[in-house]
């Protein structure tokens, strides 16, 4: 009976819309319609996002082509800049958009007053730490610390730097992970990529064979590394014996080349050097097992 009693109560106005549940009343029209704005809403937010990125990323392969241009990393770096801020301001426009539809338009109207105690609020719960992030962000991108591109360290986080924003800086490290680190927690930053960097690679031979005879070898297998290799900086060479390990005599060679191509570049080398010594018959010490038989 309670049933059919609150299905009686249901009373519903084509004209106008209006829902009647006993004595509460609900617009079904108008909810439509704050529903389709606030999709709308969304819709653009996330077109206009990506516009703006798209309109960004041409703004800044363009000037590349000036005379007087950024180079590259620092121009990726802006650019992130500019699209965090774009994002965040697009959000906060859109947000305040669709809680004009929830609350109407007198909601406009304590807007100002929010702004205006905003700060005191922020700081009241905490927010002092976004503030931090937002300004030792700008301090990181005016005074160069870091771009888009570059190998750093962040205390005990290593990695290519993927992306500067307003509060983080984003770094993928080698095994793929991504590390997220608010700005204002980046205090001490080790850059890698800053200027030519060195490669080193050690070599072992046996006792039994010549060091010069070696030497020569290695000599001559960076020479043909060196040759028309553009991320040789100063050619590789041995610079001396190192070690005397209990198997074998150690042989450094040392080199420089073009930032972030060291891993690549050390590795192509050891392959050579390797390949250069079996051809001339020149033993690298490995263990192994010796079977003297008595008689």
């Amino acid at each position: 009976m309670n049933i059919f009693n609150i299905i009686y109560s249901f009373k519903f106005d084509f004209e106008t819309g209006v829902l009647k549940i006993g004595n509460a009343s609900l617009n079904i029209y108008n909810g439509i319609f704050i529903f389709i704005k606030i999709i709308s809403i969304i819709i653009v937010m996330y077109v206009a996002v990506r516009i703006i990125d798209k309109f960004i990323d041409k703004t800044i392969k363009k000037q590349e082509q000036f005379r007087f241009s950024l180079d590259k990393k620092r121009s990726k770096t802006i650019g992130a800049i500019l699209k965090s801020v774009s994002k965040y301001s697009i959000y906060f426009f859109g947000i305040i958009g669709i809680l004009t539809q929830f609350f109407g338009d007198k909601f406009l109207s304590t807007i100002s007053v929010g702004v205006a105690s905003i700060g005191g609020v922020a700081i009241g719960f905490g927010g002092q730490n976004l503030v931090k992030d937002v300004i030792n962000g700008f301090f990181i991108l005016l005074e160069d610390q870091y771009s888009v591109g570059d190998y750093i360290t962040v205390d005990k986080d290593s990695g290519i730097v993927e992306s500067i924003e307003l509060r983080i800086t984003k770094l993928r490290d080698f095994n793929g992970d991504l590390h997220i680190i608010p700005n204002s927690k980046i205090t001490n930053v080790t850059n890698h990529s800053k200027g030519p960097k060195s490669i080193t690679v050690d070599v072992s031979i046996a006792y039994e064979e010549s060091i010069d005879k070696a030497i020569g070898v290695i000599n001559s297998t960076c020479d043909k590394f060196s040759d028309k290799n553009e991320d040789v900086v100063e050619k590789p060479k041995v610079v001396g014996v190192t070690e005397l390990t209990a198997s074998g005599v150690t042989i450094r060679v040392k080199g420089t080349v073009k930032n972030m191509k060291q891993f690549d570049n050390e590795t192509r080398l050891r392959k050579l050097i390797k390949e250069g010594l079996d051809k001339a018959k020149i033993e690298i010490p490995y263990n192994k097992v010796q079977f003297i038989r008595s008689e």
